[in-house]
């Protein structure tokens, strides 16, 4: 009998106990995502079919090349470097604007946007980063952490600055209200220019800014030797407006500019720069280079 039983413990209960195991982990990572984000995000990608059942127009396509632009500008200019660095000032006016801009990209708000990647910095690539690619992985790293509702929250210690603006606060609340606004727009002129310039334009607008916290802190050079793993990138900087210059970045991670060198293309810095010649912007931060790197950049 003491023989049996020892068999029924092993044989009989253990697998029971570890598929059991195996399927409570399960269950718990489901319950890590957010399904009202998920299924949004399932139906944009999915509703990037629609450009096979509507009528094809070489305007729907720049419509969907302008809207990417104008709204990546959004967040570059607007969530990374003005929220985020306070790389430039603006007056009260045009920083809502900008920050409407940014949360038409569907990227929630911009509040939570800009406290999460002070957050990224204060530790990049370290355990408490919460994207970064080599700790967590490139799916988590490229899409996964947003999905994810486990940082839905921010401190708002991190953003005081920004967060003592009322309106600030209301559209971090509200952070569907804008794409939502331009999406309605973009429909009332029909349903292409809502497939090609709203749906398919976000779509890429994702995976293009989401490039940036996977693949360049993976693949390019790295011209400074930060404490992470940045990587400058010249494809990425096309994409994504002058961001691909990551490592320059996350060594002067104040700074207005990124690309260094006359041939490190940052159209960000050049929109900036002609805000500032029209007096919108001021203040652009430029870079501090210590004679040791000097050099080097």
């Amino acid at each position: 009998m003491p023989c049996l039983s020892a068999y029924w413990l092993k044989e009989v209960l253990e697998p029971k106990s570890e598929a059991r195991s195996q399927e409570f982990s399960v269950i718990k990572q489901l319950h890590n995502y957010s399904f009202g984000t998920v299924i949004t995000f399932v139906l944009l990608h999915v509703g990037c079919f629609a450009v096979f059942f509507v009528p094809f127009r070489w305007s729907w396509v720049g419509l969907m090349l302008a809207m990417y632009a104008v709204r990546m500008f959004g967040i570059t200019a607007g969530y990374h470097r003005y929220f985020s660095h306070r790389s430039y000032k603006l007056g009260r006016g045009w920083q809502f604007l900008m920050a409407f801009l940014a949360e038409t990209s569907g990227q929630k708000g911009v509040l939570w946007w800009a406290a999460h990647h002070r957050v990224h910095h204060r530790h990049a690539d370290q355990d408490p980063d919460i994207h970064s690619p080599l700790k967590r992985g490139f799916w988590w790293a490229h899409v996964g952490w947003v999905l994810s509702n486990e940082y839905d929250r921010y401190d708002p210690a991190l953003i005081q600055d920004f967060g003592k603006y009322p309106e600030l606060r209301w559209l971090d609340k509200h952070y569907m209200v804008p794409p939502i606004v331009l999406a309605a727009v973009l429909l009332s002129g029909g349903l292409g220019a809502f497939v090609w310039g709203f749906v398919v334009s976000t779509v890429l607008l994702f995976h293009g800014t989401f490039t940036i916290n996977s693949v360049a802190h993976l693949w390019g050079s790295r011209r400074f030797d930060t404490a992470d793993d940045s990587r400058n990138n010249f494809a990425l900087a096309i994409i994504t407006l002058g961001e691909g210059w990551h490592n320059n970045h996350h060594r002067f991670m104040y700074a207005c500019r990124q690309g260094l060198r006359w041939w490190e293309v940052d159209v960000t810095y050049y929109a900036i720069k002609m805000l500032n010649w029209l007096g919108i912007a001021r203040d652009l931060r430029g870079i501090r280079v210590p004679l040791s790197e000097s050099e080097a950049a």
